[in-house]
């Protein structure tokens, strides 16, 4: 059995989303403090962020199969670096947010293509090898970034603000549930587009959370809010551990 070849990521239950989700919202949070709270600005912050996740991918790839520490420090992570990238594409060199939107949308169908022509196949449950989980996790990097660019978008651009955009994404999410379960929406074009939009939806409710109160937040802070959502992800993550070894 041990030679049998083993899926890398895990199975898609509501934990993981929970813990998705929970990731998604402290990355946001959590690029703000590095970036602004430690004074380092964007384009370092975010240098020094690809180095950290580099290290945990390269943990992760020497797993012989998923492991939920591995996984998901580097899905924390990914979290952080996407937000990085396009925050400092926006603000650092100024991009549009119009343009880092179709910008990231155009890489990640390009990824997506790129995968399903060299495996013929996308699916989330046959990671098993070194190139089907590269693509995964660039896939994953652009969703991150997509995220961000579209969920700012709406929340600033568009002056939605983040309540009315966290439920904006929170309904889009609900109506691909309901077309997976009840209409037939193809499960590997469901987990995708789910993937995007919990980004925005995750950023929404950590901005406000963490924002002050002028600019429409609760202002808990950023090192309040990313304490008590990494505390809730390292709770799950030992759940799921104890549940593989009990």
């Amino acid at each position: 059995m041990d030679d049998l070849p083993r899926n890398r990521v895990p199975e898609v239950t509501l934990d993981f989303w929970l813990i998705k989700l929970l990731a998604v919202t402290m990355g946001e949070t959590a690029a703000d403090y590095l970036a602004v709270n430690l004074g380092f600005g964007l384009t370092a912050t975010s240098l020094i962020m690809a180095v950290v996740l580099a290290g945990a991918l390269v943990v992760q790839f020497a797993q012989r199969g998923y492991r939920p520490w591995a996984y998901w420090l580097a899905v924390v992570l990914i979290s952080i670096v996407g937000t990085l990238v396009t925050d400092n594409l926006v603000d650092s060199f100024g991009v549009s947010l119009i343009t880092t939107t179709v910008g990231f949308s155009l890489a990640l169908a390009a990824t997506f293509a790129l995968w399903f022509a060299s495996e013929r196949s996308l699916s989330i449950h046959e990671i098993f090898t070194f190139r089907r989980e590269a693509f995964y996790w660039l896939a994953i990097l652009f969703t991150f970034a997509l995220g961000t660019a579209a969920g700012d978008l709406v929340a600033e651009q568009f002056g939605l603000g983040y309540g009315a955009t966290g439920i904006l994404f929170g309904m889009i999410i609900l109506s691909l549930a309901c077309g997976y379960f009840w209409l037939g929406l193809d499960g590997i074009l469901g987990f995708w587009l789910a993937y995007i939009f919990t980004r925005p939806l995750g950023a929404s409710f950590g901005d406000l959370l963490s924002q002050p109160a002028d600019y429409g937040g609760l202002g808990l802070g950023t090192v309040v809010t990313s304490a008590l959502f990494l505390a809730a992800i390292l709770g799950l993550v030992m759940r799921m551990m104890a549940g593989r070894t009990a």
